[in-house]
């Protein structure tokens, strides 16, 4: 029998707030919590998070966009999209703008969430929001949908660009509801929202980009929520944590990666990565399990990325029980000292708050001295500054740089980008370096494993397609039209591979034999 539990909503001064409704239990299997053998349903493809699809074949390494051959089809898209693709029950939803209008009467910059049937690529609905008034500040001008959406059943559930969180029908479009994460709960979105958000059990679980102000000065809604849970049938907050806003460092910038799900030994925990710098896990009901700094103590962040302190903008990945993650800045803030992280999820911290972070600070005053820390869930690190006498694989000053880059697994072998254009491949077990590549170009995509092939795009519009595998063996390289940027993440599902373009900003699907015109 079911649990319910219910408790008094807390606002503003609270660190946690909680109101727990059909919480998940530790015997259930949620539905997406392993990959579809057809379908690609979320950011990730299941709840954790992993950009590796053993299940599809046939996947061709070569593709020519000039002349159609393996390309099934293309469509014109706005002129940016970053959510999705995803696809279920053959119709694909992605998120973009009104630049290339289906409407005609639908005018000027608006956030759309179109669908499109799978086999042909004919467009089918599409729904529409307006633009928040406040501008960049709250909603980037010309970016569109943000968010990849989450798709369950008949439903699907995202973030549109004015904060909300929304269910609605994948047949139709029909909404059934939506959250105003800024009126109701008085979360300040900085720039845009973007959290592609994820379901369990009866619930919405969503990271609300809550973070800084214009002038990147201050926090205005430090109390208000950065990890929230709804009910997913009608958008009823259940809880929510607002610890990125009352740490130390507190929100750096925004808020801009994703939850992620795992179940160790049966037991659940929901993985958020915060404005702060710090991994959170929590369980159904909003209770911490532990807390990881994913920074060095000794680390500022300054505006500009001048700074050494950097939070998340990849999403955490969970492979065999351990945690995968990568730290970053906002791209404009260019290049700088990253760090990779391979955490062990199932470390149960015996301090009360729940520290697993490699060190504690003893003092900061009058000079930072730090201690091991005997909780620590660390099992390795990749990255930081080159110390003397050891260079860096890729002749840069650090051993890897920031990233926006999710993590890929397959056969205990991870893949990872930087935003310098380096693609690492490590042993994921051990954090071992196997090989890099250097792309040459800024890179914003993750890369994808599937078929015995991993595959990453950059802003030189290539496509990178190399063997998965221990040793770099570089199969292809798909160029696109100049000023092409291959920026989104790569999704294979269904015997093909999806991926989408901007200038031009369409969505290509690459399939063995196909011949579009």
């Amino acid at each position: 029998m079911r649990n319910t539990l219910t408790r008094t909503l807390l606002l503003a001064l609270a660190s946690q707030t909680l109101l727990c409704l059909g919480p998940v239990r530790a015997q259930d299997s949620p539905e997406l919590l392993k990959l579809s053998p057809t379908d690609w349903r979320m950011y990730g493809g299941h709840l954790q998070r992993n950009f590796a699809n053993p299940l599809v074949k046939g996947i061709p390494e070569f593709w020519d966009i000039e002349d159609g051959t393996n390309v099934a089809y293309s469509i014109q898209l706005g002129s940016r999209a970053y959510g999705g693709p995803v696809m279920s029950d053959g119709r694909i939803l992605i998120g973009t703008n009104n630049e290339f209008p289906r409407d005609s009467a639908i005018k000027g910059d608006k956030g759309v969430m179109m669908c499109f049937d799978e086999k042909k690529g004919e467009f089918i609905w599409q729904i529409v929001h307006d633009k928040l008034k406040a501008g960049r500040v709250w909603d980037w001008p010309q970016q569109g949908i943000c968010s990849t959406p989450c798709i369950e059943g008949d439903r699907f559930w995202y973030i549109g660009n004015r904060c909300e969180a929304i269910c609605a029908e994948i047949k139709t479009g029909k909404i059934l509801w939506k959250v105003d994460m800024i009126g109701k709960l008085n979360v300040f979105p900085h720039n845009i929202a973007t959290c592609s958000p994820m379901v369990v059990g009866d619930t919405l679980f969503l990271v609300t980009s809550n973070g800084v102000d214009a002038a990147h000065l201050r926090v205005p809604s430090e109390n208000s929520p950065s990890f929230l849970a709804l009910d997913k049938n009608s958008g009823k907050v259940l809880w929510s944590s607002n610890l990125p806003g009352q740490s130390r460092r507190n929100i750096m910038h925004g808020q801009w990666s994703n939850p992620t799900y795992a179940q160790p030994d049966g037991k659940p925990q929901l993985i958020f990565p915060g404005g702060d710098g710090w991994i959170y896990s929590f369980t159904p009901t909003g209770e911490l399990l532990w807390k990881f700094d994913c920074n060095p103590k000794d680390a500022v962040y300054r505006l500009g990325g001048r700074g050494t302190a950097n939070d998340f903008v990849g999403t955490p990945v969970v492979y065999k029980d351990k945690l995968y993650i990568a730290v970053g800045q906002d791209p404009e803030h260019d290049t700088g000292v990253g760090h990779l992280y391979c955490i062990d999820i199932t470390k149960t911290p015996t301090s009360q708050d729940k520290d697993v972070s490699p060190t504690l600070v003893v003092a900061r005053e009058p000079e930072l001295k730090e201690k091991p820390n005997p909780d620590s869930a660390q099992i390795w690190h990749y990255g930081g500054a080159v110390l003397e006498g050891e260079p860096s694989p890729t002749d840069e000053t650090y051993y890897f740089g920031r990233s926006m880059s999710t993590c890929a697994i397959m056969d205990d072998i991870l893949y990872i980008t930087e935003l310098g254009g380096h693609v690492h491949c490590l042993d994921a077990n051990t954090g071992e370096l196997y090989w890099t590549e250097n792309m040459f170009a800024n890179t914003w995509s993750s890369p994808c494993v599937a078929d015995g092939k991993v595959f990453v795009g950059n802003d030189d519009g290539i496509m990178y397609v190399f063997k998965h595998g221990k040793e770099m063996e570089l199969l292809a390289e798909i160029e696109h039209d100049d000023g092409t940027k291959l920026r989104t993440t790569p999704v294979a599902a269904n015997g093909r591979l999806y991926y989408m373009s901007e200038s031009p900003t369409k969505l290509w699907v690459i399939e063995e034999d196909a011949s579009a015109k």
